[in-house]
């Protein structure tokens, strides 16, 4: 089975993300079409990047880069589970995503947002820019997740309605198709 990384893009103390992260990991583990892992970049932990030589060249002078690379090269296809912050998205995020270039190349990308009134689809619309300048796909089919507080339980559990629900079988539904779709570009490269 392939392997899908859902990335935890909000590292803030009190954050939403986490439920949300680990709804979406259940998620995907039922939908079945993936070896699931939750990478929580909280737990990553990445210094402000400090690379002194572009990421396309692949050498990597600390080990925090080198055990990131290791991460992100082991996956088929990603989730990011990401918030929206002033119309976009998370600098944590940006920072994960520019450590690294050919480890991204040619997988799919699923998209789950969350916010107030907009769902945080502003922010989806901007990686869409740069994940595909990296030459990931990003999937149509994503989540959106309206005023994300309604859907936090008393006991701080993320409960969807049956639109997320939905919404997310559609997303995992396509990137099991795009992921397969890639494999041949993935094992040429």
């Amino acid at each position: 089975m392939p392997k899908l990384e859902i990335i935890l893009a909000s590292t803030r103390p009190g954050r939403v993300g986490l439920p949300v992260a680990k709804w979406t990991e259940s998620a995907a583990i039922e939908h079945g079409g993936f070896d699931v892992e939750l990478v929580d970049l909280a737990e990553v932990n990445l210094p402000f990047f400090n690379e002194p030589k572009h990421p396309r060249l692949g050498q990597y002078e600390h080990q925090h880069t080198k055990d990131w690379s290791a991460k992100v090269s082991e996956a088929d296809a990603f989730v990011f589970v990401m918030p929206e912050y002033n119309y976009g998205y998370n600098a944590e995020l940006k920072n994960a995503i520019d450590y690294l270039h050919n480890e991204w190349k040619y997988k799919a990308v699923g998209l789950v947002s969350y916010g107030g009134v907009a769902a945080g689809t502003r922010a989806v619309q901007q990686i869409k820019q740069v994940v595909t300048t990296l030459r990931m796909t990003p999937v149509i089919d994503a989540v959106s997740v309206p005023f994300v507080q309604q859907f936090i339980s008393d006991e701080g559990e993320f409960v969807p309605n049956e639109i997320v629900k939905t919404s997310a079988k559609a997303m995992f539904d396509e990137l099991v198709r795009v992921t397969a779709s890639l494999a041949p570009l993935r094992s040429g490269d």
